[in-house]
């Protein structure tokens, strides 16, 4: 009788795995909680201690670790020395192990996880044991991953069983317990103030798209199981997510991350803001966005930083969009966008403020840095002119900077009733990225006349203050630090404009 060992933390599907096993003439063997489970279904099983001849020990810490689970699963049988040694031990050949893990990377998921806590989610005896059926998978059947329990169950009833299935079972293994090592690794590994020596890197082939960001470009989308990104997206409705649409759909749901109390919309092209406001409602946000550069808007992916209604649903459907994103969906504003069959609705979590790594490919390696969160720290502040901002251009420069930070360098926007309505991105010069702002403000029919200024990097010189003057804008917010600031304040104070210095800039490459 061959002989099945299951032991799992996650329990989908588990019961009826082991009872169509046994109705194949398996012996099931099992551990603590899986046993009580599996007995619960009327599956019969053997305890693991009477298999060992030793009880489970240290609160369960100690139950599988002991030479007749691992020499039943090392064995090999082609090799008669092997087999003749389980016999001389008495030692019976395991066959097939069905183990997921600990939850580990689910546990410091959360923001209260404590140490202690933490190091008992990790696995010891599960990776040892699928480690060595798949080191022994031409004789071994390793089972991971919940997902095959069905197509395991089909190769043994039709006993079409050959190496590349057992492969397949085996490299799921060890890409497995790779990405639970990497995940405690990089957990201890973790503190504020230093970079580890080594980041371990593991990602999760989720799906395989069209192309990239080109037809000619093969590409496939990888989680890192971080618990708030691409691997709990969901795709409610519309045609298959594109490379292009995704890298949109992050840079959506960042970009209205920083207003978590207010209801704003962003109009994302090529990952970068042409429209974005704050509103009394998700409607109104979408409209004050809309307006922001409506010609731009057409192809473009809209989010939203909570959640969706009908009301906006309705107010979307006269515009063409390729996708529109939030943290949740009402199910009558699906309706409404279900109108459009090929519209892409994707339910994403917004971005936490937890500490985490942001990488960025180079040839032949990474370069890693801290995550960019939006903070809204004033401290570092100051007013740089003769006059101070009114009430209401303070409350427009706080928007145009938290709104600035998600514009490609050299960004500038110009802000009116939190509400951009002209944003200049990604142009060599500073003073370009001013003009285009200015530029796409009256070409939207927006007057930037007693418009707010926000510069995610200091002014290099004064041509950029004297362009804003000239359009009538009031107020600035900028870093400061050139070396030409004197100059640059100097200029403002001349237009009686008001400048704020945040100390930091806000690159975007």
């Amino acid at each position: 009788m061959p002989r099945a060992l299951i032991s799992v933390s996650d329990k989908r599907g588990v019961v009826e795995f082991a009872r169509k096993l046994s109705e194949l003439g398996w012996d099931v063997v099992s551990t603590g909680g899986t046993a009580a489970a599996l007995s619960q279904g009327g599956v019969t099983v053997l305890p693991i201690e009477q298999v060992t001849g030793f009880p489970e020990i240290l609160d369960g810490r100690v139950k599988t670790l002991h030479p007749a689970v691992h020499g039943g699963l090392l064995a090999r049988r082609d090799v008669p020395a092997h087999m003749d040694a389980l016999e001389e031990h008495g030692l019976t050949p395991i066959d097939l192990v069905a183990v997921n893990l600990y939850p580990f990377r689910e546990t410091v998921a959360r923001t209260d996880v404590k140490l202690e806590d933490a190091i008992e989610q990790i696995d010891i005896g599960g990776p040892s044991m699928l480690r060595s059926a798949a080191k022994n998978h031409s004789h071994v059947l390793p089972v991971v991953d919940p997902r095959d329990y069905d197509r395991v169950i089909d190769a043994l009833t039709s006993q079409q069983i050959d190496y590349s299935f057992r492969r397949d079972l085996a490299a799921k293994v060890f890409s497995h317990t790779a990405g639970y090592d990497a995940a405690i690794a990089a957990y201890l590994s973790h503190d504020a103030d230093l970079f580890p020596p080594v980041v371990s890197l593991v990602l999760e082939r989720t799906q395989e798209l069209r192309y990239g960001e080109n037809p000619y470009q093969r590409a496939a989308l990888y989680s890192t199981r971080e618990g708030r990104g691409v691997d709990v997206m969901k795709q409610l409705h519309g045609k298959e997510l594109s490379f292009n649409n995704l890298l949109d759909i992050e840079a959506a749901s960042v970009t209205v991350a920083p207003w978590p109390d207010r209801p704003a919309c962003v109009v994302i092209k090529h990952t970068t803001p042409c429209g974005l406001a704050l509103g009394k409602t998700t409607e109104e946000a979408y409209r004050r966005a809309l307006a922001t550069d409506p010609k731009s808007a057409f192809g473009s992916v809209v989010g939203f930083n909570t959640v969706v209604g009908p009301e906006t649903a309705e107010a979307m459907s006269s515009l063409f969009v390729e996708a529109v994103v939030a943290p949740m969906f009402q199910d009558e504003a699906l309706e409404v966008f279900r109108r459009k069959k090929n519209l892409r609705v994707v339910e994403l979590p917004l971005p936490d403020k937890r500490h985490a790594f942001d990488y960025k490919r180079v040839r032949g390696g990474f370069l890693v840095q801290d995550r960019f969160v939006y903070s809204g720290d004033e401290t570092d502040w100051k007013i740089a002119t003769k006059r101070k901002p009114s009430t209401e251009e303070m409350r427009d420069l706080r928007f145009g900077w938290a709104a600035v930070a998600s514009v490609k360098s050299n960004a500038i926007l110009l802000a009116r009733d939190e509400a951009a309505i002209g944003i200049g991105a990604g142009q060599m010069s500073r003073v370009d990225s001013s003009f285009i702002a200015v530029h796409k403000a009256r070409d939207a029919g927006q007057d930037p006349k007693g418009s707010v200024l926000a510069s995610d990097a200091f002014f290099p010189f004064a041509d950029g203050v004297e362009q804003a003057a000239e359009a009538g804008v009031t107020a600035i917010i900028q870093p400061g630090g050139s070396v030409r600031d004197e100059e640059v304040i100097a200029a403002a104070d001349a237009h009686g404009m008001a400048v704020v210095l945040t100390g930091n800039r806000q690159f975007r490459h």
